[in-house]
């Protein structure tokens, strides 16, 4: 409860406090360049905010803290983007396939966790059906490529 009150809960309070950190000062700058589309500065207006969100996250977590978070940001971000390309939701997949393992046909919960494990490594790095055999790895991998998000 406390998790999702500070999570999730004030976004729409932290949205607002990002609003008057930058919205006026955005706004600004953008109407400065006459040449822009009405597209190319809904597009422009989007990189600034997203950048400023990023920067201030990196910026608030210490350094090893920013470093796990940007790997997890980097990797949900190719799922993401491979499933909106693919049509697919792979973390549903994923777990169809976990279906098959049942605690009972194993002797211990450490048998059962490494049986999991294993078919999570294997899973991810085979050819998957939705993704025309691809494996979910080398898709996401890709994505990110296309971004230098891999480097």
């Amino acid at each position: 409860m406390v998790a999702q009150k500070q999570l999730w809960d004030k976004n729409p309070k932290r949205t607002m406090a990002m609003r008057d950190l930058w919205y006026d000062d955005m706004n600004q700058s953008l109407d400065e360049d006459s040449s822009m589309s009405p597209e190319a500065r809904r597009e422009m207006a989007f990189m600034m905010a997203t950048n400023s969100v990023l920067d201030i996250v990196m910026e608030a977590l210490p350094e090893d803290l920013a470093m796990e978070l940007s790997f997890c940001l980097d990797s949900t971000l190719g799922l993401a983007i491979v499933n909106r390309s693919n049509g697919v939701d792979l973390m549903e997949e994923y777990y169809k396939a976990l279906e098959v393992l049942k605690r009972e046909d194993y002797g211990s919960d450490d048998e059962f966790e490494r049986a999991i494990q294993a078919l999570e490594e294997h899973w991810w790095s085979i050819g998957q059906p939705a993704l025309k055999m691809r494996s979910a790895n080398d898709s996401i991998i890709e994505a990110l490529g296309k971004y230098g998000l891999n480097e």
